[in-house]
């Protein structure tokens, strides 16, 4: 490992933060973040930037915008990134950069922590360290977060529990690697196999609702948002279904927004495995009758964050199934025929 440059880009969150009488608030600068891993300096130079300090709770669109802009403004004169995030939205914004920074030969790494760095029991020092180590490796490559001794492709990345040091987890896919005792051991190295330039994007449509069906929904509700929204997801049971209580409203909602021009499509609310609409009858009829695209083995932060994208590209409604069914930064395994 040469020496390496790298820029820490500091944006808050609970790696960054201290005690308040309103509670946890991030207060800790970038350069006070890198006092406490001096080790870094060993095998890397560090910058710092801090573009805002936030609760993650508080991070959407915009900040998503502000990242990808400054690894785009910042990107001939480093050689890997790491951002410091919170962890509650941490998911979405590493999906959200691996559609705006997309075939990046150098590290994007997010990372964060459970419990504030300045505290004598935290996992923010490892963290923190381990994602340095990995942005200085020659092998890393696109975005990821590192997290819990564990390196996850950011379309992959699940927050799964709110305390505990292992917070993430990789979802329908392997992790990259794995970071223990100062070794990365790479379960997937395909930087080789990257023939295309850096792209970078920084058009986001927000526009995007998410309903999630519960037992007994009403579909009519589907049509107070139409003229709100761009796009609507609908996360629903299993491996994907309409619901039909005798009044077919679901079905008639779907067929106004699909007329109207509007983007629909299928999640599913259960993590692992993905769906699959013509598995039952209640989804098959509907995938035949709209051709709605779904998500498939997609992580519902990256559908959310892709379908965001994709729509500051384009409202044509085959040319954002075609992106839609596009792989990017290891997003989908499965590829619909036609």
């Amino acid at each position: 490992m040469k020496n390496k440059h790298i820029l820490l880009i500091a944006t808050g969150g609970t790696i960054a933060s201290r005690h308040t009488q309103q509670g946890l608030s991030p207060q800790i600068s970038g350069e006070e973040l890198l006092g406490y891993i001096p080790e870094a300096k060993a095998f890397c130079r560090i910058d710092v930037i801090s573009p805002f300090s936030l609760d993650s709770t508080n991070v959407h669109w915009k900040q998503w915008v502000i990242l990808a802009g400054l690894i785009r403004e910042h990107y001939e004169a480093y050689d890997g990134f790491v951002i410091c995030h919170g962890t509650d939205t941490m998911a979405y914004t590493a999906a959200a950069l691996s559609y705006l920074v997309q075939h990046s030969r150098k590290p994007v790494v997010i990372t964060g922590a459970q419990r504030p760095i300045d505290l004598p029991d935290t996992d923010a020092r490892t963290n923190l360290m381990d994602s340095v180590r990995f942005a200085a490796d020659d092998r890393a490559h696109d975005v990821c977060i590192v997290f819990g001794g564990l390196v996850i492709a950011g379309t992959r990345a699940k927050k799964e529990r709110t305390k505990s040091y292992d917070a993430f987890s990789s979802i329908n896919y392997p992790p990259v690697a794995v970071i223990q005792e100062r070794r990365i051991i790479f379960y997937i190295d395909d930087k080789g196999q990257e023939i295309q330039p850096v792209c970078f994007s920084d058009q986001i449509n927000p526009n995007v609702f998410l309903y999630r069906v519960i037992p007994g929904s009403d579909g009519k509700l589907l049509d107070v948002l139409m003229d709100r929204y761009d796009a609507l997801i609908i996360e629903s049971f299993g491996v994907g279904g309409i619901p039909d209580y005798g009044d077919g409203s679901f079905r008639e909602a779907i067929r106004k927004w699909t007329d109207a021009g509007k983007v629909v499509v299928m999640a599913t609310q259960v993590p692992n495995e993905g769906s699959d609409m013509s598995v039952y009858e209640v989804g098959h009829a509907v995938k035949n009758a709209y051709n709605i695209p779904e998500s498939y083995d997609m992580t519902l932060e990256a559908v959310i964050a892709k379908t965001m994208w994709i729509l500051g590209k384009t409202r044509d409604r085959k040319a954002f199934r075609e992106l839609f069914y596009t792989n990017v930064n290891h997003d989908l395994l499965f590829l619909p025929e036609g």
